[in-house]
């Protein structure tokens, strides 16, 4: 059984802002969901008097048999799997469901249930417990909640759990394809840590190099014990969730999803609205994983010409108002997607700052981005779909996915500074 010593975490940092962490504990290992009933009753939970299990017909079957007494005693709040997503209908559900005296939720799941778990606690202000069933997203930590809100994907606050039990035996016998997607969540570090190095050269925005290298290492870990995971090996599953969780504390030490989340899940966002493609039946981290090879790929080609002097700094123009009222205009998202980019993120970057940064770029892109057909490999080893055919899209909307996609959220990333490049 592995504790997690979340107080290595706290406190003053190289960066010199000093970094909280709200959980209170984490334990990961074999059978660990039999623990859950002792620490409701006399261990760290027994405080709680109202618990109540959040989960779906597919995650209840996957982990209610390892405490089935405690399932027979506490209500059940059971959604049906089919379609579900974090959404408002959703979140509507879930709060008719709840009793009303509840004060701790236990999110037996995976990534729904948990933004639906954390959502729903910090809307009521209680408290809530992770029970992932599957290692597939780095949110079961998160302090925000990823939905789709009235089409938009939107980010809101959230509470983060007060515990972590994960059960490496439920995590190794869920879904490959779950799996893969948490590792491919994971390889999606390399280039959402790429952006923010970047963007603090450009703009000066704060980092913390410390949370760098925690994500960093995560997605290393997880390179090394792909082999482990597709052999159903618990310790390779217990690096896999440690690593997933490991993301999620590095962004409540920031207070947001920097450390985490940047162009390559802008990707997948983008292809979940909807705007330019027909709903796909992908997962969040599958979308992740292929969008991670798109932006992979137009860094390293730009990089090549930063490197070889091939290019030519503009001036930002502003936004590109046509472009959004063709796609998210189109869809009735326009003003939704204007309201996220004010202020636009390049507003305040000049051609000076950007061409003064010009070496350090490359080296960061060298540096921090491995190569486009390693990443292919590993996404592979993994079961996981590399391309856009393989989501389900039409591979003709590459170019128009990776120019649409910074829009989605009001975050410097490389992708977005790649609009003030003109590359010959």
């Amino acid at each position: 059984m592995r504790y997690v010593d979340l107080d290595q975490f706290r406190g003053p940092c190289e960066c010199g802002r000093e970094h909280a962490v709200d959980v209170e504990e984490v334990v990961i290992g074999h059978d660990a969901l039999r623990r859950l009933p002792h620490m409701l009753e006399d261990g760290a939970l027994d405080i709680y008097e109202q618990p109540v299990v959040l989960c779906d017909a597919n995650t209840r079957a996957a982990a209610g048999g390892q405490i089935p007494d405690l399932m027979r005693r506490l209500p059940v709040v059971e959604l049906g799997p089919e379609g579900l997503h974090a959404t408002e209908g959703a979140v509507a559900l879930v709060a008719e469901r709840l009793p009303e005296d509840v004060d701790l939720i236990v999110a037996l799941g995976s990534g729904t249930i948990h933004d639906l778990a954390r959502y729903t606690a910090h809307d009521r202000g209680i408290a809530f417990v992770s029970c992932p069933t599957a290692a597939s997203v780095d949110g079961f930590v998160s302090t925000v909640a990823a939905m789709t809100w009235h089409g938009m994907k939107r980010t809101f606050p959230a509470v983060p759990p007060i515990a972590v039990v994960a059960d490496t035996t439920v995590l190794s016998q869920a879904p490959r394809r779950l799996t893969g997607s948490g590792a491919a969540d994971l390889f999606g570090k390399y280039c959402c840590i790429l952006d923010w190095r970047i963007a603090h050269e450009v703009t000066g925005e704060y980092i913390c190099e410390r949370t760098c290298r925690m994500a960093l290492e995560a997605a290393d870990d997880v390179m090394a014990c792909v082999d482990g995971l597709d052999a159903g090996d618990e310790e390779a599953y217990a690096n896999l969730i440690y690593a997933l969780l490991l993301s999620g504390l590095a962004m409540q030490m920031i207070g947001n999803s920097r450390p985490a989340s940047c162009a390559e899940h802008h990707m997948s966002h983008l292809w979940e609205m909807n705007v330019i493609n027909d709903e796909v039946d992908a997962l969040h981290g599958e979308k992740v994983g292929v969008g991670l090879v798109l932006v992979a790929r137009r860094y390293k080609r730009v990089a090549e010409a930063l490197r070889e002097g091939r290019y030519e700094v503009r001036p930002w123009g502003g936004l590109e108002r046509d472009l959004l009222e063709r796609t998210f205009g189109a869809r009735g998202l326009l003003e939704g997607v204007l309201a996220e980019n004010d202020p636009d993120p390049l507003a305040s970057v000049t051609p000076d700052m950007l061409e003064r940064a010009v070496p350090e770029i490359v080296r960061l892109v060298d540096e921090t981005l491995p190569d486009p057909d390693d990443l292919i490999a590993k996404l592979e080893g993994c079961g996981c779909p590399t391309t856009m055919a393989d989501l389900g899209l039409d591979p003709a909307l590459a170019e128009l996915s990776l120019d649409l996609s910074p829009y989605v959220r009001q975050r410097l990333s490389f992708n977005r500074l790649t609009k003030m490049i003109e590359v010959s």
